[in-house]
C-alpha cells in the first residue's frame, strides 16, 4: 500500500477508504442487460484515476460501451477491452442498486458501494486517508479475472 504524508501525519491512498494497492483498483459489479460479472480498471496518479479496461465474462458487455480499443481474452476467458483512449477522472459520479452489486476492489480487498435496497448516488475520489475500509472480497468477486487483471 502506498503511504503518503498529510497534514494529519501519515495516511493511505484510498479510493473512498479502500486502500488502493499497486496504483490500481476496480469497480466490479453485474451488468443490469447482459446480467454478467464485468468490472472497469482503474489506475491512480497522485489525486486522479483513470479507466484502462473493461473486464467481462460475456463480450457483448464490451459491446455495450462503444469504445475503441484492443480486445483479448484471459487464460480464464474473460474478455479485455484495453481503451484506445483512457478516460481520466478527479471524481466520479455513480449510480449504485442491490441489483448491480458496484464493488471497489484493490488487492484482494473490497469495498461494498450499494445501498441493501434501491438506489444510491456515490461520488468517488482519490484522498489519503488514516481509517481505511474494505474486506477480504467474497466469493461472488474472487474470480482471478476482476482481481489480476489490470
Amino acid at each position: 500500500m502506498a503511504a503518503l504524508c498529510s497534514g494529519a501525519g501519515a495516511g493511505r491512498l484510498t479510493v473512498n477508504g479502500l486502500p488502493v494497492v499497486s496504483g490500481a483498483f476496480s469497480i466490479l459489479y453485474v451488468h443490469s442487460i447482459y446480467k454478467a460479472p464485468s468490472a472497469e480498471v482503474f489506475t491512480v496518479e497522485g489525486r486522479r484515476f483513470t479507466m484502462r479496461a473493461v473486464v467481462s465474462a460475456d463480450e457483448s458487455v464490451l459491446d455495450y460501451y462503444a469504445l475503441d480499443g484492443t480486445r483479448t481474452r484471459t487464460p480464464d476467458g474473460a474478455w479485455v477491452l484495453r481503451l484506445a483512449t483512457p478516460a481520466t477522472y478527479e471524481e466520479l459520479s455513480l449510480l449504485t442498486t442491490s441489483i448491480g452489486r458496484r464493488t471497489l476492489a484493490s488487492g484482494g480487498r473490497c469495498l461494498h458501494l450499494y445501498p441493501a435496497s434501491g438506489a444510491a448516488r456515490v461520488r468517488l475520489d482519490v484522498e489519503t486517508r488514516l481509517d481505511v475500509r474494505s474486506e477480504p472480497c467474497g466469493p461472488a468477486y474472487s474470480q482471478s479475472f476482476f482481481l489480476k487483471t489490470v
